[in-house]
């Protein structure tokens, strides 16, 4: 038994506009994409999906400013007032090592942790400070004969620290006994450190992780809202609706609804992430690189929008293909490809494959603006990817729309893409 597409018979409505030519439905893509909106905004697996990635960012910069802002800061129970001057050396080797005097031989490898007295009675008490957990450390003895005392261990930073200070206390010591000076006995001894990027370190770092979370965010959109397009489609083919809609507004009006309403959605969850992330950073130690990011965060939002609509048009054609809701696997499979390959090349390109990539599109997506970060890309190349981008975008929408509305009637087996390349108007 074959169903024909019902067709819309010409209403009293018509004829009173036939005055002013026919009604347009040309703004018919406004209404669908409102529907989409509407419809996933009230999902309640694309609510808890989001909240879910919001909480995973503010947990781990929550975590990461907690770490960043403990300084190092250990507590250690003293006795002796010889001991309370060796850990304000070690405070004070502290505060240099942050500050301008990196460079000193006094300061050259100084631990930066900082320690908080506890004055006690009596080395027992000290001990037992420890014991009870309201320390880190005892520090116990005299000149000469300092002991540092654990629970079932030496805290490292503590022990590091405190060596080092006690270590240039007895050099001082020992030079003055010997009529000389630290600067005279330690003469040639010191090895100088020049770095030829300083900011190499923290540059790696922060492309490391600014290209995962670009990376992530591109999958878990294209992976969410392309399939929810694809979805969307075969369920519509299935139920016979679309007939109805096609019998009501042209298949490209139904076409640019979806893909715009995906797309709005799937910005404005970028748009928050992005936000999110960079608000974030700001409370990092890797603040002072938030202008290079944001530059970076801008081209990703605006190569993501192009890519995506691609990408939803291509979706919205897999689910043309099908006829049912399983069929949906197997003609997204060469989309979820792409999607694999930008995710892993993202990742793992590097040098001159990073760079070819960057102007490959989609991928560009990711792998442009983590060069923006790293500093490897000029001022024009984040441009020339978007013109490329743009230009494949508008091909491949051109393609998608029309075999779109060639496969959308098809009802009677799943397609192939050669098939629904070769159907006819």
């Amino acid at each position: 038994m074959t169903t024909t597409p019902l067709t819309r018979r010409p209403s009293s409505a018509d004829h009173e506009d036939a005055s002013t030519g026919p009604r347009s439905t040309d703004a018919a893509w406004r209404i669908v994409a409102g529907r989409e909106i509407m419809v996933k905004l009230r999902d309640r697996n694309f609510i808890i999906s989001t909240l879910t990635t919001i909480a995973i960012f503010i947990v781990a910069f929550g975590v990461s400013f907690l770490l960043g802002g403990d300084d190092g800061e250990k507590r250690i129970a003293v006795v002796s007032g010889d001991a309370v001057t060796i850990v304000e050396q070690t405070n004070a080797r502290a505060d240099a090592a942050d500050g301008e005097d990196t460079d000193s031989s006094a300061t050259a490898g100084a631990p930066t942790v900082r320690l908080e007295t506890e004055q006690v009675a009596d080395p027992a008490a000290a001990e037992q400070a420890v014991r009870d957990g309201d320390v880190d450390a005892a520090l116990l003895g005299e000149q000469g004969a300092w002991t540092l005392v654990g629970s079932d261990g030496v805290d490292s930073d503590i022990a590091a620290a405190v060596s080092a200070t006690v270590a240039a206390d007895a050099l001082e010591r020992n030079a003055a006994a010997a009529g000389t000076t630290v600067a005279d006995l330690t003469a040639g001894s010191i090895v100088e450190e020049r770095l030829l990027e300083a900011d190499g370190a923290d540059d790696e770092g922060i492309q490391v992780i600014a290209g995962f979370v670009f990376v992530f965010l591109f999958y878990m959109a294209a992976i969410l809202f392309g399939y929810a397009i694809a979805n969307s489609v075969v369920e519509e083919k299935q139920s016979r609706i679309v007939e109805i809609l096609a019998a009501a507004i042209p298949l490209r009006q139904l076409l640019v609804g979806k893909v715009v309403g995906a797309t709005a959605l799937a910005l404005g969850q970028m748009v928050i992430f992005v936000a999110i992330g960079l608000i974030g950073l700001s409370f990092t130690d890797y603040a002072t690189l938030l202008p290079s990011v944001v530059g970076a965060a801008v081209w990703y939002l605006v190569l993501f929008v192009i890519g995506f609509v691609a990408l939803a048009c291509l979706f919205a054609v897999a689910g043309a293909m099908a006829t049912r809701a399983e069929d949906v696997q197997t003609t997204t499979s060469p989309l979820l490809t792409v999607i694999m390959v930008v995710f892993f090349g993202g990742l793992f390109l590097q040098d001159t494959w990073q760079v070819i990539g960057s102007y490959v599109p989609i991928m560009s997506t990711v792998t442009m603006p983590i060069r923006l970060v790293a500093g490897t890309a000029s001022w024009w190349e984040p441009a020339v990817a978007t013109v490329i981008t743009l230009v494949t975008a508008a091909v491949i929408i051109r393609i998608a729309e029309r075999v779109y509305r060639r496969s959308i009637m098809q009802t009677g087996r799943k397609l192939t893409y050669r098939e629904a390349l070769s159907l006819k108007e």
